[in-house]
């Protein structure tokens, strides 16, 4: 499967909506390492001064940033992670579910960091899963996403054949 090698990369080819949900969930619950990067790309997006950009309300928060098609590869990572934990939790149950891997309500439980990396046939398994319930472009963010944070462990996201392309 072809991934995107970068999580701004895989942020630049979301939809708007997805952008603006992705980053109204990130604002909803800031983590905090994050949120000091997340405010100076407001205030650079939009000229602000930092004391102005804190004091926006989430939701325009969220909306200035959506519309940021580069805000940094920590920024979008975290607003993947967010849009997926926000709007897709059944999709990435379902993937976990099909590969076999321990978790709750489609986050890995902490024993799954001892399992290893994924075999390219469990990755086919997931893959096909997903794919038979959810659309194509969600499957592959999703993928991808998950590629970005462990590479070691999805390898086999991209060593698998192209059945797996999403």
């Amino acid at each position: 499967m072809s991934l995107e090698p970068t999580a701004t990369r895989v942020w630049k080819h979301l939809l708007p909506a997805e952008r603006k949900i992705a980053a109204e969930a990130l604002f909803a619950q800031p983590p905090t390492e994050i949120l000091g990067t997340a405010l100076g790309v407001l205030v650079k997006a939009r000229h602000l001064r930092p004391q102005a950009a804190r004091a926006l309300p989430p939701a325009e928060q969220a909306r200035i940033l959506a519309g940021v098609l580069d805000p940094g590869e920590p920024l979008a990572a975290s607003l993947l992670v967010a849009l997926h934990l926000e709007a897709r939790r059944p999709l990435l149950a379902a993937f976990l579910d099909a590969i076999g891997l321990p978790h709750e309500d489609g986050v890995l439980k902490e024993e799954a960091d001892t399992l290893g990396p994924i075999t390219a046939e469990k990755a086919r398994a997931g893959v096909a899963a997903v794919r038979a319930a959810f659309p194509p472009d969600q499957v592959k963010t999703y993928l991808n996403t998950l590629w970005l944070q462990d590479p070691d462990r999805w390898q086999a996201l991209c060593d698998s054949d192209s059945e797996t392309a999403a």
